[in-house]
């Protein structure tokens, strides 16, 4: 055994054998409210995916369908080849080899935390149960509070136990729902590395709901961005930082500066720059979007002359409101702190304009429940 800062002594989590995912054409709807919607996904076995999306986008929903705790109202959904839920089909919550972490832990208060985490092993003789259970505590360094009821525990602690519970069956699939909103931002960290390196360990296909783009970038192989409960968009994290495909999924990674433009020659004229604006038509209108990390201060007299009205200080790095002339709206530049100025200084400012976004200029829906 190993030892970890605030984890005392660990053991190795049991493998599993991972499960393949599919999600064939699956909407579901409770009455006129659509969760999800016309969403097709292919998962494979041992990968960790990450579901990033605002409140209300179907992250969850699509969780509990996979579990069996919601049917879906059309298509299927299949774990290694198999349909467990369609409109004909429903394989019941035990039989699916899922493994499910809430939000709240729902650990049961009148039971130990060894009883806690061998509930899912019913179907195992007692002391088999038992066994596995003490060593998926063992694993989170919990073991030696096996005895103790669950309000003993910190909410770290008690997320570490939900862990425990969730992996103990060895599940091909495991959903985590917002496993980590719940903690502070040390305590955050420490469970999201400890987390991924137990993921790894039993191999389980994972499925993991967050609202925190940087927790989708450090946690997931692959990030499916929902809106209104459709998948917007899937790929590794990289790819959905450098090449978002609307301006959602922009926003999602990015604090931006957005410009109205009009879309000529496929360009979008812009103070910087023209900006590429592939896929749209001449006399388009559109949204020309500059990441705050690309507004790049020089001297005063170089670039375009702007002027600082604002500076926030945020630890490592600032963000400055910047006046600019020839800009209706102020821009928004984060820089590392060295380089902040105070407000009332004169600067200039540059874009590189291969750094320019350009989407289509639509509306705001209104994400579904």
């Amino acid at each position: 055994m190993t030892a970890l800062s605030g984890w005392g002594e660990r053991g190795s989590a049991a493998a599993s054998i991972a499960a393949r995912l599919i999600y064939d054409d699956v909407e579901c709807r409770f009455g006129s409210t659509w969760a999800v919607r016309d969403l097709s996904l292919d998962v494979e076995p041992g990968e960790i995916v990450c579901l990033l999306g605002p409140s209300g986008c179907g992250k969850t929903t699509l969780l509990r369908l996979t579990a069996g705790l919601e049917r879906p109202t059309a298509g299927r959904i299949l774990i290694n080849d198999a349909v467990v839920g369609s409109t004909d089909t429903h394989v019941p919550p035990e039989q699916r080899g899922v493994g499910m972490m809430f939000q709240d832990f729902a650990l049961f208060p009148h039971l130990t935390l060894l009883q806690n985490v061998a509930f899912g092993l019913k179907a195992l003789p007692k002391e088999d149960a038992r066994r596995i259970a003490h060593s998926a505590l063992e694993r989170v360094g919990l073991v030696k509070y096996a005895d103790e009821y669950p309000h003993i525990l910190s909410g770290g602690e008690q997320q570490r136990v939900a862990l425990a519970r969730a992996i103990a069956p060895r599940p091909g699939v495991l959903m985590m729902d917002e496993p980590f909103s719940g903690l502070d931002t040390r305590l955050r960290d420490e469970m999201r590395e400890e987390t991924l390196a137990i993921l790894k360990e039993t191999r389980a296909t994972c499925m993991l709901v967050t609202h925190s783009y940087e927790e989708a970038m450090r946690m997931g192989n692959r990030i499916c961005m929902m809106r209104a409960g459709r998948l917007l968009q899937a790929g590794t994290p990289e790819e959905l930082y450098h090449a978002p495909a609307s301006i959602h999924a922009a926003r999602m990674f990015s604090d931006l500066n957005e410009i109205p433009v009009v879309v000529k020659g496929g360009k979008a004229d812009t103070l910087f720059g023209k900006g590429a604006a592939k896929g749209l038509a001449n006399g388009q209108s559109a949204v020309a979007c500059i990441r705050q990390r690309d507004v790049q201060l020089l001297p005063s007299g170089k670039g375009k002359a702007g002027r600082v009205l604002s500076a926030r200080f945020l630890g490592d790095t600032a963000v400055l409101e910047i006046g600019v002339e020839g800009l209706e709206e102020p821009l928004f530049a984060r820089v590392r702190e060295a380089e902040a100025k105070q407000q009332g200084t004169d600067v200039g400012v540059k874009v590189n304009p291969a750094d320019i976004l350009v989407f289509l200029a639509e509306p705001e829906e209104e994400a579904d429940d």
